[in-house]
């Protein structure tokens, strides 16, 4: 990837009450280096700073609550150790002038028995069983049949994300970004493939819109307005759980698009294709008219270069820009960007799990680790 320094990719933008340096987003990156308890460890506070160059860091997806959880090791933002924990992430950020949002997450059906408390089965809005495997403790497992979560439940969740959204501003995250994507438990809600309920969060678009959106509405009142509240989303992907698309993608997607822009949220991050991937995607699906259904700033995702992003840009087609495992191996990657400097490559041994080792020890362009913050 190479581009020039006066690219507008570089130049500062505006997203809701966030001022942006640059329109690279740190895109989140489930790392497994939390304790079981949802901590993040001591050196996460390295590691985020480290990569404080981009315009917007969003972290690493972090559970709700104890249910929420899908995958050993990840964080949680629902008790004061993990707010306390949190805090030391943010301050590290914030003393080299960096943003940060902390994504919000419940997993649903994407779980497995021994990641839930008491051994209890996943929640999902309806009991279809994914395809794959879980990462436990254990090892990988078998996914199994979810519970359907009954009409009350629902409203519980609801009420967990806006603790945890209220969590997020007690440990001094910038903002919230909302996790419906990657078939986790809001996007299950919204596709009628995953959703065959046959209450008001089932059946019509409107019923399958009911609860995500109920969840929108918590968490910008838990931030005072929605000028700090982001949400992700992936009309086209099928994994993890290789769940089907939904029938009519652009008329849900769409209609969801309207109703999130009439909620005043400050961007929409969307995963272009098929996560981890490949960005290609039905040819009747309409990324740019998408776009076009939402008034906010538009974060555009998966396998980008710099080059599709000048040239997103030029369109108006997004705005802004996230870039994931690049950002593993190369902390400065936004000054390897504007430089035109080589990318590093982390093994994937090191992706998921273990300690400190491929995950803030890499060095900048200059051969320098930075351990301090």
């Amino acid at each position: 990837m190479s581009t020039s320094p006066d690219s507008p990719l570089f130049q500062p933008f505006q997203i809701g009450a966030l001022a942006l340096r640059n329109r690279i987003v740190m895109a989140p990156l489930t790392r497994s280096r939390s304790s079981d308890d949802g901590i993040p460890p001591d050196y996460a506070a390295v590691y985020y700073a480290q990569r404080a160059s981009a315009g917007l860091i969003v972290s690493e997806a972090t559970n709700i609550s104890a249910q929420a959880r899908g995958y050993a090791l990840t964080p949680g933002i629902w008790n004061a150790a993990q707010v306390t924990a949190w805090q030391r992430v943010t301050r590290a950020v914030h003393s080299v002038g960096g943003l940060i949002v902390l994504q919000l997450w419940h997993t649903g059906r994407i779980s497995h028995p021994s990641l839930q408390p008491g051994g209890a089965l996943p929640v999902a809005p309806s009991a279809i069983k994914p395809t794959g495997q879980a990462f436990t403790n254990e090892g990988m497992q078998d996914h199994v049949t979810p519970r359907a979560l009954s009409t009350g439940e629902t409203q519980a969740i609801v009420e967990d994300y806006r603790h945890a959204a209220t969590c997020a501003r007690e440990a001094g995250f910038d903002g919230v970004e909302i996790h419906s994507a990657n078939n986790y438990l809001l996007e299950q809600f919204l596709r009628d493939s995953t959703n065959l309920r046959t209450d008001q969060y089932g059946g019509s678009l409107e019923n399958r819109l009911r609860f995500p959106l109920e969840v929108a509405r918590v968490v910008i009142d838990a931030w005072g307005g929605g000028d700090r509240v982001g949400i992700r989303i992936s009309p086209t992907t099928t994994m993890p759980g290789v769940t089907p698309l939904d029938r009519d993608v652009m008329g849900t997607y769409g209609t969801y698009l309207d109703a999130l822009s009439a909620l005043g949220l400050a961007y929409v991050h969307t995963i272009e294709g098929v996560t981890q991937q490949t960005r290609d995607h039905p040819a009747d699906v309409d990324f740019a008219a998408l776009r076009k259904r939402f008034s906010g700033a538009w974060i555009g995702n998966n396998n980008y270069t710099t080059e599709l992003a000048e040239k997103a840009i030029a369109e108006n087609s997004a705005d802004a820009f996230s870039f994931g495992r690049n950002f593993i191996a190369n902390p400065d990657l936004v000054d390897r960007l504007r430089n035109g400097g080589p990318l590093a490559e982390s093994p994937k041994e090191y992706w998921y799990g273990g300690n400190s080792v491929g995950y803030s020890d890499w060095p900048g362009m200059d051969g320098q680790i930075r351990i301090a913050v």
